[in-house]
């Protein structure tokens, strides 16, 4: 119910009159000592927004009562929580514009948002880390921070050791995972989360994944005739490397509907309309066995936008040309690009389509590289 003068609605919580409020991340980013001395730079959405030790007072009535579950004991209304909307992004250097960005909002039908996101920029290139909280778990969002948080610190740690990108991936995974189990308070209270993650250092990016979250590459430049219409971009069954030049999707889902399509049991289509299909057959958590991440490296022929992303985004805009076509003209192309403003007009279309889930987006602009593109390695 709304009331004349409410700032925000009581069901949802979302401001009124308007879209969410964006929530910039802070003006100096977290700096953090590396191995041997060396250093790098931080941006997590727990960072970005961390809530007060004491509650702020009511927005609608003032009251500083405020329950565990964020509503004002005097008048009842839900307060905004830390994590509805993050905005966050990180340079690339002193003066340069941002060089990675991303945006997690809670979308428009959950009362909170139990996505995470962890930007980090270290000495060689860049690293950026997604979790979705499994909702049928207990305490989803505690355990996508902790994953996202965990995994970027990691990643950015080993990389900034000179650690190869594929072995810091997986250990960053695995350093997760541990982090979320560790949440655990019985085997009954198990927190779980999907992870994914993505690195570039040079011209190559290597993708880490566990879960149903995703990543794509967005070319600037699309072949002719590229692309697959049922957002199902990854060759099936092809031996030996496979190009990046194209558009297409990097990671393949943890997911039953995922398996129904290999076995050839549905289509993908039967697959997708089918109510199991978001069953995750792989996850972060206490209760999730041996965790085996997913690694692959790749090496893009051109510029182009490297997107991850949780299912809030993708099961509107599944194939990675619809993706593309959401993006402002040729983001990647330009050095100077605005990868928050791309990260912004994705979740914005994913609002506009329906919000039905927690979205969250992180995009890296990527320039041609340097040489020419070598093959995809699956580890």
């Amino acid at each position: 119910m709304v009331y004349a003068g409410d700032a925000f609605c009581e069901g949802c919580g979302h401001r009124l009159g308007g879209a969410p409020v964006p929530v910039p991340a802070p003006a100096g980013a977290e700096v953090r000592a590396g191995r041997e001395g060396r250093t790098f730079r931080i941006s997590t959405a727990s960072l970005a927004r961390r809530r007060a030790a004491t509650a702020p007072p009511c927005t609608g009535c003032g009251g500083t009562a405020i329950d565990g579950d964020g509503y004002c004991e005097t008048c009842g209304l839900r307060q905004p929580a830390d994590r509805d909307h993050v905005e966050t992004a990180l340079p690339a250097g002193a003066g340069a514009g941002a060089a990675v960005a991303g945006v997690s909002d809670r979308g428009l039908r959950y009362s909170r948002n139990e996505d995470a996101l962890a930007l980090a920029v270290h000495a060689a290139g860049i690293a950026a880390v997604v979790s979705d909280g499994v909702g049928s778990s207990r305490r989803p969002e505690e355990a996508s921070r902790a994953a996202a948080d965990t995994g970027a610190a990691e990643l950015a740690s080993r990389l900034d050791a000179g650690e190869d990108p594929a072995d810091a991936t997986r250990a960053a995974a695995l350093a997760a995972a541990r982090a979320v189990a560790g949440l655990a308070a019985s085997e009954d209270d198990a927190p779980s989360c999907t992870y994914v993650s993505a690195v570039t250092r040079g011209g190559t990016v290597t993708v880490g994944w566990v879960g149903d979250s995703r990543a794509y590459w967005l070319a600037a430049d699309e072949p002719e005739g590229a692309g697959a219409p049922d957002g199902r971009d990854r060759p099936d069954g092809q031996a030996g490397p496979v190009g990046l030049a194209a558009s297409r999707r990097l990671t393949e889902d943890d997911s039953w509907a995922a398996i129904m399509v290999a076995e050839g049991a549905l289509t993908e289509a039967e697959a997708e309309a089918h109510p199991n299909a978001h069953v995750i057959t792989a996850w972060l958590g206490a209760d999730a066995g041996d965790v085996a991440p997913h690694v692959a490296s790749f090496r893009p022929s051109g510029p182009g936008t490297l997107l991850v992303c949780s299912d809030g985004l993708w099961n509107y805009f599944p194939a990675a040309g619809d993706l593309r076509a959401l993006l402002p003209a040729d983001p990647a192309a330009d050095p100077a690009a605005d990868p928050l403003g791309t990260a912004r007009t994705l979740v914005r279309h994913a609002l506009d389509a329906g919000g039905r889930d927690n979205i969250t987006v992180a995009v890296v602009p990527l320039p041609s590289p340097d040489r020419s593109p070598s093959t995809e390695q699956r580890r």
